[in-house]
């Protein structure tokens, strides 16, 4: 045989064995990715930057770290923040639609709202809305039926009033504060009302369209009430030391929707910790990426956790005695910077 054909013939046969090298390598690779944790891309929308939300989010990303997915490694998180804006919630969403995300985890339910209208197949699993019903996200919170569920941040309203009745037992107008525009807040302010109504003490109310309006509402109903009332209320929140440095020279306690409320100038709450709906909400999030639940038939869950929480500078400056069985939940380092 001529060299020349001998060389050919090794030279095919090394091609040969190369290009089955090659698939041979592919094969192995596809193996070994099948036999690691699945990796998952999870969009997180949140409404805008203050604490009760912020432990939401944390809530929600320890819940998947015990559950085996930390990001970089077998997990990969889109965090978005819209700083308030409801432009830049239908931009996020359009966002995580696009990079065709295995799950969203929605902050407020605006973020709720605004996903909800960008998919009907992506999963989303939310927090710290009050009603999803109220805010025409699922058919019932037993059986949402859509591709919605998620953690309610409804807190113990009676139980609220009670304790600001228990506190400042001479109240007979209370004051609320909220967002027009945020159907938590008036579902909150709703059952509120309906309560006091039974107890015939009076109320006003002052409304906002954004965080502008925030110190003219305040400072107009301190003129009209004993106490005031602020739910959970993402624009109120965000501005509570504007809300006391007003309220509380006139002489007006303040009972917050929750904890972080307190924290930054409120004067007491009985509420939920948003750490814990964050973290309830990652055990469903894992429940549907691990074992293929879907959301129109997981049951909205409502808090487990409350908390008391009582400003101990603010009881003070307002000549209001903290009885002893309470005392354990005083605070008294508040964040009264903006």
């Amino acid at each position: 045989m001529k060299k020349s054909s001998i060389f050919m013939l090794l030279l095919t046969a090394l091609c040969l064995a190369l290009c089955l090298t090659g698939c041979s390598s592919d094969n192995q690779n596809q193996q070994g990715n099948a036999n690691q944790d699945a990796a998952f891309k999870i969009g997180i929308i949140q409404l805008m930057d203050h604490a009760a939300l912020n432990q939401a989010q944390q809530g929600f990303i320890d819940a998947l770290a015990e559950g085996g997915y930390q990001a970089g490694e077998n997990l990969t998180l889109l965090i978005e923040n819209a700083q308030g804006d409801i432009n830049n919630l239908a931009t996020i969403a359009d966002k995580f639609v696009a990079e065709n995300v295995d799950l969203a985890f929605t902050i407020a339910t605006p973020s709720t709202q605004a996903m909800a209208s960008k998919t009907t197949s992506i999963p989303i699993v939310a927090t710290a809305v009050t009603s999803f019903t109220v805010a025409r996200l699922v058919e019932s919170d037993e059986q949402p039926g859509g591709n919605i569920t998620g953690t309610s941040d409804l807190n113990p309203i009676t139980d609220q009033i009670d304790l600001l009745l228990q506190l400042c037992p001479d109240v007979q107008t209370v004051g609320f504060l909220y967002t027009a525009s945020e159907d938590n807040s008036t579902l909150q302010c709703n059952i509120a009302k309906e309560y006091l109504d039974t107890l015939n003490i009076k109320y006003v109310e002052r409304t906002i369209t954004n965080t502008n309006d925030i110190q003219q509402a305040v400072s107009a109903i301190v003129e009209e009430c004993d106490a005031i009332y602020i739910p959970t209320d993402n624009n109120f929140a965000s501005a509570m030391p504007t809300v006391a440095s007003i309220a509380q020279p006139a002489g007006i306690p303040i009972l917050g929707g929750e904890v972080h409320q307190v924290e930054r100038g409120a004067t007491f709450t009985k509420g939920i910790t948003y750490y814990g709906i964050g973290h309830q909400a990652g055990e469903m999030a894992l429940d549907i990426l691990e074992n293929g639940a879907t959301p129109a038939t997981m049951p909205i869950q409502n808090p487990t956790e409350f908390e008391y929480c009582i400003n101990g500078p603010a009881c003070q400056a307002l000549n209001i005695t903290v009885p002893a069985e309470l005392q354990q939940y005083v605070i008294n380092e508040i964040n009264t910077g903006e």
